[in-house]
């Protein structure tokens, strides 16, 4: 039970952090579209 709900942790864990680092991506993204409209 402990080593499954650690692991159902990391999982939840690791779905967080690729949230954070797919939403770091896309605001830079986002920024350098915008840089770039502004410059075209």
């Amino acid at each position: 039970m402990n080593k499954k709900k650690k692991s159902t942790f990391q999982k939840v864990t690791m779905i967080v952090v690729w949230i954070m680092i797919i939403s770091m991506v896309g605001s830079v993204i986002l920024t350098a579209l915008s840089s770039l409209n502004l410059l075209g």
